[in-house]
């Protein structure tokens, strides 16, 4: 779809519209450069070696990256913006919140994980610890805000550009959790009566901020720009129609190919998942009898941790949460999935990639056929949510993963080898950047984000030093302090660039384990 020179969901951060000739770009839609742009990125393309749940060194067997989940998603979200813009019934309520275009939801998806670390989840994790403790950033690390520096500072498409100069809509799209982590906008979301999903503060650490945040201070005005067009017709916490289209794809996916993986893994055992949901099923009025330390004192026998689940929604999402609609979902998941999918184990034949490719696919249009609109939504919910059946399944599809893989023993052992190899190579990292002597021989990368990082706290430290108080409540002075936070921002910024395998081999390197010359390590 082409868009008029006035269109301001065109307009680019360079201050560009549409029409700013850029001979790289093959399409004729903005949308669709943008979509181009993301997909051609060395970000992008490093997922194919980033942890989604497990590596596939971890598995031996292939499973999901990071690139493969962006795909999906990409694919779900582009299938549910057609089909929320054939409905003339939406055209109206689209249009007033902002509009919903498909090339929009695509390259929004596509780029929506560009920012996660090595090692998935957990390297999420240890990087937010050591960025707040090691490094005194006072807005951390976190994937989402990562993936829109990325966008907007770090990568770049020309020589003249900062940033991969996407359009409003794109970048608007990327912002799953609008806001920063401590301070924008006023009112912050952690400090609202209810606040929008993501929006507390985790409740084992008080003081530290919005557990969920899609910008830094660093690019604190990129998100005002991109939001700038729905000022007036969203919340200023609320997703855009079509980041609430990627966030529910995102869903959706990651309900479903997770489960995919971990049959083929043979860890998806038939066995305990099944005791589980019938047992459930078959004693739900008991369950729901007992008290909270009676439940909790009984967490390992089956049916206990489906029960804690239906009333942490309760607790949580009391808005959409219905316990007729609870159980269906559970009925439904036993029958598709442990009748179905896990009754016969996954060995490799034609069948059995049958059996599985049908079940993705019957699923995934399930719920991308069940999406709708709502105009007015709770603070807890996007513009676009699924039905109420299929909220719950999706609910109780992410409770099987949870239950029965992410918290497996086996995985915390192999999470715990790899938080300490990235502890251990920022630290590695930082001795080396503070070392003068070997200033110039820091890798070309990591030496232009120093110099990045460096002006841009500069810059705040003149004109917004609160944005600068860490995690020990106190604002840096000096440009000895502000040169420490930008050389740890440069090296987070620069670890979360890595493939698993990259940061594996770069460790190896800085601590003498290797004695080749030429790895991975030095393709930095």
């Amino acid at each position: 779809m082409h868009r008029e020179r006035d269109d301001p969901r065109t307009l680019r951060r360079s201050g560009g519209d549409s029409t700013t000739p850029v001979p790289a770009d093959l399409a004729a839609s903005p949308f669709r450069v943008d979509r181009d742009r993301v997909a051609s990125s060395p970000f992008f393309a490093r997922l194919g070696g980033v942890t989604q749940v497990v590596s596939s060194t971890g598995s031996g067997l292939l499973v999901h990256n990071r690139l493969t989940h962006s795909l999906k998603v990409a694919q779900a979200a582009r299938a549910i913006a057609e089909r929320l813009g054939s409905r003339p019934e939406l055209a109206g309520v689209l249009d007033k919140l902002g509009g919903c275009d498909p090339d929009v939801v695509e390259a929004a998806s596509l780029a929506h994980d560009l920012g996660h670390p090595p090692f998935g989840h957990l390297g999420e994790q240890v990087l937010d610890r050591l960025a707040r403790h090691r490094f005194g950033l006072s807005d951390g690390f976190e994937g989402n805000a990562q993936s829109f520096r990325i966008v907007t500072t770090t990568d770049v498409r020309g020589p003249a550009a900062v940033g991969l100069d996407l359009t409003v809509a794109v970048r608007a799209a990327m912002l799953k959790y609008p806001w920063t982590r401590l301070s924008s906008p006023q009112p912050h979301p952690k400090d609202m009566a209810a606040p929008p999903r993501g929006g507390a503060e985790p409740p084992d650490a008080p003081g530290t901020g919005a557990a969920k945040f899609s910008a830094y201070v660093t690019e604190l005005d990129d998100l005002s720009q991109a939001r700038e067009f729905y000022r007036g017709r969203l919340e200023p916490w609320q997703q855009t129609v079509e980041a609430s289209v990627m966030d529910t794809a995102d869903d959706i996916a990651y309900a479903i190919h997770d489960l995919e993986d971990f049959h083929r893994v043979g860890v998806l055992q038939h066995a305990t998942v099944s005791a589980e949901l019938n047992t459930w099923l078959d004693h739900a009025v008991e369950l729901a009898s007992l008290s909270a330390a009676e439940l909790a004192g009984q967490e390992r026998r089956p049916g206990r941790s489906l029960e804690a689940l239906r009333r942490r929604l309760h607790a949580k999402d009391s808005w959409a949460v219905d316990d007729g609609a609870f159980a269906q979902a559970v009925g439904k998941v036993r029958a598709e999935l442990v009748d179905g999918l896990l009754a016969v184990p996954f060995d490799g034949s034609v069948e059995a990639e049958q059996a599985v490719a049908a079940f993705s696919a019957r699923w995934t249009r399930r719920l991308v056929d069940s999406v709708g609109v709502i105009e007015k939504p709770t603070t807890r919910s996007g513009h676009v949510v699924l039905a109420v059946r299929q909220w719950h399944e999706v609910q109780v599809l992410k409770f099987v993963h949870r239950r029965f893989v992410l918290l497996r023993p086996d995985l915390a052992l192999h999470q715990r080898g790899q938080a300490r190899l990235l502890t251990a190579l920022v630290e590695a990292l930082e001795q080396w950047v503070t070392d003068r002597h070997e200033a110039d021989r820091l890798p070309r990368r990591l030496h232009d984000l120093v110099e990045l990082a460096s002006a841009e706290y500069a810059v705040l430290a003149r004109t917004d030093p609160a944005a600068l108080v860490g995690a020990t409540g106190e604002t840096p002075s000096g440009p000895d302090a502000v040169r420490g936070l930008a050389r740890g921002r440069a090296v987070v910024d620069f670890v979360a660039s890595l493939t698993d395998n990259q940061a594996a081999a770069l460790l190896d390197a800085l601590s003498g384990r290797t004695g080749q010359l030429w790895t991975d390590a030095f393709v930095l």
